[in-house]
């Protein structure tokens, strides 16, 4: 059997796929890579299925040994320097590591998370039907240590169409679209979200990214809004004013008024974003 075995995990390294959807009347959330766009673009360099399970690599540090036989390997997301063996290969490419070679991840110039995905898929054991590490309800495969041992799922019978794509941007200040509402109106000045630049808070994590700016005062001080439905990439305001951008394993309800709500397309944009990275808004 080839398997992965982790000589390294790095500061997070977590299994992730397209999550579990349909658990939120029971309190389990769909969970699932933070950055999508990017999980499914390294298996689609490796022709796998979608929704194979990959790993999550938060800051890189992340260093993993082919057991079994060769591994084909791909990793997007946040660019690193890539080394399997002695030689350095390339992000946002197929890559073969020989039987006995070891896949080393630096740590990226610029994002947060890179995603590790292998001809065949992760082939872990599934918790209500995914694959997904939920850091919040703590369901799913546990963070990885060293010495865990990955297997490696049976090859697609497809080949990949190309062997390497071009790798995106991801410095400089993140700019994100979010339509106003539901509860815009539970803060003094709304548009006090987009008008501020603020900075990513070092308290964020795959819950939500936490933002460090001027505060968001309420409407109406003391007035309680009861417990409704959360949604991925909503703007809530806690106590502090000081805005939270929800992300992959976010609660299935939430007590705080939504100001607004990211736009699907930008939300991997967020998942990406560093604490210290400046960050702003736009109505659409």
């Amino acid at each position: 059997m080839r398997e992965l075995e982790v000589v390294r995990p790095g500061p997070l390294a977590l299994v992730q796929d397209l999550g579990r959807p349909g658990w939120s009347a029971v309190g389990v959330g769909r969970s699932g890579a933070a950055d999508r766009g990017a999980y499914q673009l390294a298996n689609r360099l490796l022709a796998n299925p979608e929704g194979a399970a990959a790993v999550e690599v938060t800051l890189g540090g992340f260093d993993v040994a082919a057991r079994g036989g060769d591994v084909w390997v791909a990793v997007t997301g946040a660019p690193v320097e890539l080394r399997v063996g002695r030689r350095v290969v390339d992000p946002y490419a197929a890559v073969c590591v020989r039987e006995g070679e070891r896949l080393r991840l630096g740590v990226p110039r610029a994002g947060l998370r890179s995603y590790v995905a292998v001809r065949g898929g992760v082939d872990v054991p599934p918790v209500l039907g995914s694959r997904s590490r939920d850091v919040l309800a703590a369901i799913g495969p546990a963070p990885l240590v060293v010495g865990d041992r990955l297997p490696v799922g049976r090859p697609p019978r497809t080949y990949p169409q190309v062997d390497a794509v071009p790798v995106p941007v991801h410095d400089g200040d993140v700019a994100l679209r979010v339509v106003r509402g539901p509860r815009d109106d539970w803060v003094r000045d709304a548009d006090g979200l987009v008008r501020g630049r603020w900075t990513v808070s070092p308290h964020s994590d795959r819950v939500g990214m936490r933002l460090e700016g001027p505060p968001m005062r309420p409407a109406v001080p003391g007035r309680q809004l009861p417990s409704e439905g959360a949604y991925r990439g909503a703007v809530q305001v806690p106590p502090s004013g000081e805005p939270v951008v929800f992300l992959a394993d976010h609660p299935v309800t939430g007590g705080y008024p939504v100001v607004g709500v990211v736009v699907d397309a930008d939300v991997d944009r967020a998942a990406q974003a560093r604490p210290g990275q400046s960050l702003r808004f736009r109505w659409i």
